[in-house]
């Protein structure tokens, strides 16, 4: 046999292990999942089309990165795989892992490398006709309020005539997904408020009648204090009938009602307050009530034995009150 021939035959041999190319239509399906994964998981920070211009990102310090400013070179396919699998701390990036596999981690990172940091693309338009949107350019008037480029306290003098339209379209029609993209008064800072009762923290996966049906059901749970004395088992009664309502079983204060109520009520397990207090003042609490707060008068309520079973329950179960003057300067509880 001619040289020849053996390396033909030696080609053709080799060129059945050989490994297939992945073809093009199996690419595009892969870049489209990534595609759809991008959509539904990292779309609220980082935006549709991977610039981080999100109602999100002005609530963000740091804020989430603009993968259309971000090169290849600036970033690489490692360490974008870490990140989406562990998180980043500091930031609200967290770990994925729960709701992606590895291999979905993979595919949507080579999205975002492909589609914004390479081609720089625009992906995804969510106000379109297929998605209820048409003619969304009547909306055009409203748009500086929903991109931030203009505030939604601006002086309404500050505003041309068309302006004022657009104010008002944005409040009408748009605020209810767009929220606000700026204002140049944030006002006060918000705290967090209980708004649903028993279930808003529920789990199928991990079912507690308590502690999943709600985080405030913590709060409603009354202490295992063993023997008790004739007093402090009225005091326990008449707390856990009359006061835990407000206050709490526990005496936090963070139950629903408790996180509900402005003024919240006071935490009587809280040392700092309580280890400026006596009882004489807290039965005189307990007997007046606190003007401007949800604490009522127990007066016409309770009589003075009931008074004293209820602060001795108090110093027993939260916080031992002492019997003389403590601190003359005290806040309302």
């Amino acid at each position: 046999m001619r040289i020849r021939d053996v390396s033909l035959l030696l080609a053709g041999v080799f060129s059945t292990f050989s490994v297939p190319a992945v073809s093009a239509a199996a690419e595009q399906s892969r870049h489209e999942l990534g595609r759809q994964l991008y959509n539904y998981r990292c779309y609220y920070c980082h935006g549709y089309s991977g610039d981080a211009k999100t109602l999100a990102t002005t609530y963000m310090t740091p804020q989430p990165r603009d993968f259309n400013a971000t090169g290849l070179a600036d970033l690489s396919r490692q360490r974008m795989v870490e990140v989406v699998t562990q998180g980043s701390p500091k930031t609200a990036m967290t770990s994925f892992t729960q709701y992606l596999s590895a291999e979905e981690i993979q595919v949507v990172v080579d999205f975002v490398r492909l589609e914004f940091m390479q081609n720089k693309r625009q992906n995804t338009r969510y106000h379109t006709l297929e998605n209820g949107w048409p003619d969304h350019e009547r909306y055009r008037p409203a748009y500086a309020f929903a991109t931030g480029e203009l505030a939604l306290d601006s002086a309404p003098e500050q505003l041309s005539v068309a302006q004022r339209q657009g104010l008002q379209l944005f409040l009408k029609t748009c605020i209810s997904c767009h929220d606000r993209a700026r204002v140049m008064d944030e006002g006060p800072i918000w705290e967090s408020r209980a708004i649903s009762y028993p279930r808003n923290n529920f789990s199928y996966t991990n079912f507690d009648v308590m502690t999943s049906a709600s985080v405030y059901a913590d709060h409603d749970r009354i202490p295992q204090l063993g023997p008790l004395s004739a007093s402090q088992k009225q005091g326990e009664q008449l707390f856990q009938d009359n006061c835990a309502f407000c206050h709490g079983a526990d005496g936090t204060g963070k139950n629903w009602i408790g996180s509900f109520l402005d003024v919240h009520p006071r935490d009587l397990t809280d040392s700092g307050f309580m280890s400026r207090v006596d009882q004489t003042w807290l039965k005189t609490i307990i007997r007046e009530g606190v003007d401007g707060t949800s604490m009522p008068a127990w007066k016409s309520v309770l009589d003075e034995a009931q008074l004293e079973a209820l602060v001795n329950y108090i110093s027993l179960a939260f916080y031992p009150v002492a019997d003389g003057v403590v601190d003359v300067s005290r806040s309302q509880p």
